[in-house]
């Protein structure tokens, strides 16, 4: 996980901005911060495997950085960290979203079969014949969305925890010089988030 706090400087001065009343500053921010917003849209979106499927990176970027850009002019945030955990959550709200939308009984993914092209002996090609199936695909997209939603459904405190190990990879050592917290506050909020998840889901995790 990149901790490099480099842009930080930056980001703090646009804040300054955003509290005095200058709205330009969210677009010095989205700029400052683009690259790892797009960075951290790929880490996500591997994780959600019934949207990879269908939107790639820029598709989730691009939206999110549109939510991100709105919610910089309705709160007020007090530090570079704070930016990146809003574009975290909004990054996360973006890809419920579509995982939602890909799991409705309507879309496309859920009605999606896999078809092959037989030719004949003329050598034509015939009509695609379709194999695959439109339940059990329906009911995976809805387990992996019902994981997702558990997850933002968490305390804050464990829900900061659950998105850097499980979205950004990060290891307990490295979170907790991150959040200024102890490596046994870490462990302890990670175990708290994993049960709470566990039990929201009641068997029904995805494979």
């Amino acid at each position: 996980m990149d901790t490099d706090d480099s842009f930080a400087p930056e980001i703090a001065s646009c804040l300054e901005r955003l509290a005095a009343g200058d709205m330009t500053a969210r677009d010095t921010i989205l700029e400052v911060c683009s690259g790892r917003l797009r960075a951290l849209a790929s880490r996500m979106l591997a994780r959600f495997p019934n949207v990879r499927r269908w939107d790639d990176t820029d598709d989730v970027f691009q939206n999110a950085a549109m939510r991100l850009h709105r919610t910089l002019g309705q709160m007020r945030l007090e530090s570079p960290r704070s930016v990146m955990a809003l574009a975290a959550t909004q990054l996360h709200r973006e890809l419920i979203d579509l995982a939602r939308r890909h799991a409705g009984p309507g879309s496309f993914a859920a009605n999606h079969a896999t078809g092959v092209q037989r030719p004949s002996k003329s050598g034509q090609g015939q009509p695609l014949q379709l194999i695959a199936a439109a339940e059990p695909l329906t009911e995976e997209l809805d387990r992996w969305t019902l994981f997702h939603e558990a997850i933002e459904g968490l305390r804050e405190d464990q829900r900061e925890i659950f998105q850097l190990v499980w979205y950004l990879g990060a290891d307990q050592k490295t979170i907790a010089s991150l959040l200024e917290i102890s490596e046994r506050t870490v462990k302890s909020r990670w175990r708290e988030a994993r049960e709470a998840v566990r039990a929201a889901l009641e068997g029904r995790a995805p494979g």
